[in-house]
């Protein structure tokens, strides 16, 4: 560098390299080339270095994800059939014996089913929240057609509260069919679930906003107090207690993962006393090619 910023100067100003001013400042101006080219050497090698070991993690977390994804599949079918066992023997003896037993007995009986039942609604629970971090569909899914399906299936809660459900047309989204129907039924049966003293009354909505779908659930519920709305979208959380709600508290993390997975977001308003209002945003069909 020192030689090339030599001969250019002999180039244009002859004689001026013999100055030793010059020949000094030629000096300082190449040890600082040499040294930027030290300098960005070394950060291209950072760099790499830095690349290959975010490489090396982000394989390492995906076989860390799914191999715990395996693990909670195996444990929670594992798991499930000692309590199917349970279940059934326990249903046996108070159906052979019930009349028989002592008042305390038969108490100790249904205590015992009632947890074995809490137990698989947990496993359940956590099953398919392990389920929701596996790669999922991008197809275009007809979401009349899905809440048509979530509808007929919670028939018997939606007939046993009184409730009125109310769907306006739905835009088609982009998205998994069975995750988009897992995350409706979750907000509907929380909406069913967490209601006032009068029949709970539920509308679904949808609307395109740039290139955006967005699906709202409505409902005049007991609400949710301020403060908790991040809380409820994680695992094991719920905004009212297990002695007031029976529930594993994971429904929501498991709407906010699903939601997530597809490239987009959930969140929720509410006001106590008055209800709440979820709002899911997926994509739609614009723009998309499926």
């Amino acid at each position: 560098m020192h030689r090339l910023l030599r001969r250019q100067l002999e180039r244009y100003a002859p004689g001026a390299g013999e100055r030793p001013e010059l020949e000094r400042f030629l000096g300082a101006v190449s040890d600082a080339y040499e040294q930027m080219d030290d300098d960005r050497a070394m950060v291209e090698r950072s760099l790499e270095l830095t690349s290959s070991e975010l490489n090396h993690r982000n394989r390492d977390l995906g076989r860390s994800n799914e191999e715990l994804a395996k693990f909670a599949y195996v444990v929670s079918h594992d798991l499930q059939e000692p309590l199917r066992s349970i279940t059934g023997f326990t249903s046996l003896c108070l159906r052979r014996y019930g009349d028989s037993l002592a008042p305390e007995a038969r108490e100790l009986l249904d205590g015992a089913m009632s947890g074995a039942r809490r137990m698989q609604a947990f496993i359940r629970d956590l099953l398919a929240y392990s389920q929701a971090g596996t790669e999922l569909a991008s197809d275009l899914v007809d979401l009349d057609a899905a809440m048509r399906s979530v509808l007929a299936g919670l028939g018997g809660a939606i007939s046993g509260s009184g409730a009125e459900v109310t769907v306006d047309p739905l835009p088609p989204v982009v998205g998994d069919r069975r995750a988009v129907e897992r995350i409706l039924q979750n907000l509907l049966s929380n909406a069913l679930k967490f209601r006032a003293a009068g029949p709970p009354r539920i509308r679904v909505r949808g609307a395109v906003e740039g290139g955006r779908c967005r699906v709202t659930v409505e409902d005049n519920g007991i609400g949710i107090p301020d403060g908790q709305y991040e809380r409820i979208f994680k695992m094991f959380q719920s905004a009212h207690s297990r002695e007031e709600f029976a529930g594993t508290g994971i429904g929501l993390a498991i709407c906010a993962k699903l939601v997530e997975r597809m490239g987009g977001c959930i969140e929720v308003k509410s006001e106590v006393g008055k209800g709440s209002r979820f709002t899911v945003v997926l994509g739609t069909a614009q723009g998309v090619d499926v």
